[in-house]
């Protein structure tokens, strides 16, 4: 579960048609926006991160430049979208944003 934090004078409105990479999470959809993910939360929108660290076990497929998965820029690095999740290369394993 994501800490509820608020992104706050975010004037642009994530949708179909926005522009931004659309990221299914769980049960709604993330929008890649400056590095992070929006998720749109009633009347505002929320930066989707995760409380802790996760380590995603047992994930033996190697992510890269043509892996197939859909690759999103996270702050200072790249996570990649796979089964309803983002997966980033943290000290010899996967971790499960």
């Amino acid at each position: 579960m994501a800490a509820h934090k608020e992104h706050t004078a975010h004037s642009h409105t994530h949708g179909k048609d926005c522009g931004h990479v659309a990221v299914m999470h769980g049960d709604h959809t993330d929008y890649a926006h400056d590095g992070h993910l929006h998720r749109i939360h009633g009347d505002h929108v929320d930066e989707c991160e995760p409380e802790r660290h996760r380590i995603h076990d047992g994930h033996t497929h190697e992510h890269g430049k043509d892996c197939g998965h859909v690759a999103v820029m996270h702050g200072d690095h790249t996570d990649y979208v796979h089964d309803g999740h983002r997966h980033a290369a943290h000290a010899g394993h996967w971790d499960d944003h």
